[in-house]
């Protein structure tokens, strides 16, 4: 208690003297008002000193990570690669938990209920920040008042394929068929309203395209079905597709990234093909309910981008077809912005709506 000493000193110092005229019942009146002042101000410190103490040693106990996909999904993965990694970090244990359901719904509904105490976070793509206020006419949270953001884990860029048995050698051949049949070629989706099917709608947009879109639940059994040959081409990202391209399962012909990708230097960017505006990306982020602390938040960001940037986490990522980044708080809200500013147009023109 000796750190509070010169605060309760000051508390007898100020006690004002009692004034000649006074009753005893006003100098009682006087010396208790001061008294709850001080003790108010007493509680104002201890607090103040109790969360500053809380804050530097965060974390303190487990980080409860919730994820919105099921068990093997890529963000589970991507999840389980940092989550283990920041556990080392830290020494304390980061339990991933999947609450997958109503387009990331569930899982955003769950982390918007839990404290703001940073020890639960959410693992937040650009369905659950940019696309489903878009889709959802009635959407069951709303991600700029119930959460703010601590960092971008990472992109995944999108990739053009064709199955084997496609005779369309490149990105040029492809564009001129679909041109040339317009409302003949078929492309499947990971389903409505998905990264993989907006990006798709961007490339019809940008190049004057109008192809039939057949959605499927999950980037899996579309990429199976383009394998077997039962629809011409799609839009993936490349860590869902990165194990059939090299199983000659798959062919890429373009990627809509800024730049060619390392995993694919042989493969050009729709910016080479005169398509610059053909960029997309499913974006992996991490939020937090939205009164977290800052301090909290700047501990967290910290973590987890010291997590991301091991070079064994780094090399797994890449090796996955994962673009690793860990931005900052503000770089990944900027990030959401414009992500909103460019996709909720098309959306809105396309009519989607998943109510």
């Amino acid at each position: 208690m000796t750190m509070f000493a010169p605060r309760l000193r000051a508390l007898r110092v100020a006690s004002p003297a009692p004034s000649p005229g006074a009753t005893p019942v006003a100098r009682r009146s006087r010396f208790h008002g001061v008294l709850r002042r001080g003790l108010t101000a007493f509680a104002v410190a201890v607090a103040s000193i109790t969360a500053a103490h809380a804050q530097r040693d965060f974390p303190a106990r487990p980080i409860r990570w919730i994820v919105p996909y099921p068990a093997g999904a890529i963000a589970d993965v991507v999840a389980r690669t940092i989550g283990t990694q920041l556990a080392i970090d830290t020494g304390q244990p980061v339990q991933i938990e999947n609450r997958a359901g109503g387009n990331t719904a569930l899982g955003a509904i769950e982390a918007a209920r839990a404290p703001a105490d940073g020890y639960t976070v959410l693992s937040a793509d650009n369905g659950t920040l940019v696309f489903n206020p878009a889709l959802y006419r009635n959407l069951s949270y709303n991600p700029a008042r119930d959460f703010v953001p601590v960092t971008l884990l990472a992109r995944l860029p999108m990739v053009l394929l064709v199955g084997p048995a496609s005779g369309v050698k490149d990105a040029r051949a492809f564009v001129a068929d679909a041109r040339a049949f317009p409302g003949k070629v078929s492309y499947a989706s990971a389903g409505t309203g998905t990264p993989q099917h907006l990006a798709m709608e961007l490339l019809q947009r940008q190049a004057g395209l109008r192809m039939v879109h057949v959605p499927y639940r999950g980037a899996a059994p579309a990429l199976a079905d383009l394998a077997g040959g039962q629809l011409p081409a799609m839009m993936s990202d490349l860590a869902a597709a990165n194990r059939f391209i090299q199983s000659g399962k798959a062919r890429a012909l373009a990627v809509a990234n800024a730049t060619r990708l390392p995993q694919l230097p042989a493969v050009p960017t729709f910016a080479e093909l005169g398509l610059p505006r053909v960029e997309a990306a499913a974006l992996m982020g991490l939020a937090v309910p939205a009164s977290t602390p800052p301090e909290l938040v700047a501990r967290l960001q910290q973590a987890v981008a010291s997590a991301i940037h091991n070079p064994a986490v780094l090399r797994k990522l890449a090796e996955s077809g994962v673009e690793p980044v860990g931005s900052t708080p503000a770089q990944f809200e900027a990030l959401v912005g414009d992500e909103t500013a460019r996709w909720h147009p098309l959306i809105k023109s396309l009519s989607l709506s998943l109510d």
